[in-house]
């Protein structure tokens, strides 16, 4: 299915989100070896956290290298992994103090879809999906405003 609209990430905010995961893996690999605390406990910890940074950095890298496609079907990723069924939404909200990622908006369902997260680009727990991160305001905001009128559609409709 042709999609309506793609979100995807630029270059430069796909290269800084990347650069700070991996420069707080470092970081705290670093200070769990070279100037580690006194409790052996702490040290783990602090290994344990840097090396999950690593992991998460390379999976964030990953998963923004996929668009966000809005079609007629719902959301979805760029390969086809569906996100979020246009069937299923029950509202967008895009207001400032909603629990959403940055640049984004959140997606609530009416019932669950099963938990996901792909670092940087969206994430759905429960029946909320949120879709943001790395991806730029304005890209974000025209996805959700069209996303809001399918909705508004469906719903008058009946």
């Amino acid at each position: 299915m042709e999609p309506l609209h793609v979100l995807r990430p630029s270059a430069m905010r796909r290269t800084m989100a990347f650069a700070v995961q991996l420069a707080l893996g470092a970081m705290l690999l670093w200070l769990g070896f070279v100037h580690p605390p006194a409790s052996a406990a702490w040290q783990v910890f602090l290994i344990g956290l840097g090396l999950a940074m690593l992991v998460l950095a390379q999976k964030g890298w990953r998963g923004s290298m996929q668009g966000i496609a809005l079609d007629a079907d719902g959301l979805r990723q760029e390969d086809g992994r569906p996100i979020a069924p246009l069937a299923d939404i029950a509202s967008v909200d895009r207001a400032l103090f909603s629990f959403k990622p940055s640049n984004g908006f959140v997606v609530r369902l009416r019932q669950p879809v099963g938990n996901a997260w792909v670092p940087g680009m969206w994430w759905r727990l429960g029946r909320r999906v949120g879709i943001g991160g790395v991806t730029g305001g304005a890209e974000t905001r025209i996805m959700a405003d069209a996303l809001s009128a399918m909705v508004a559609e469906r719903d008058a409709r009946g």
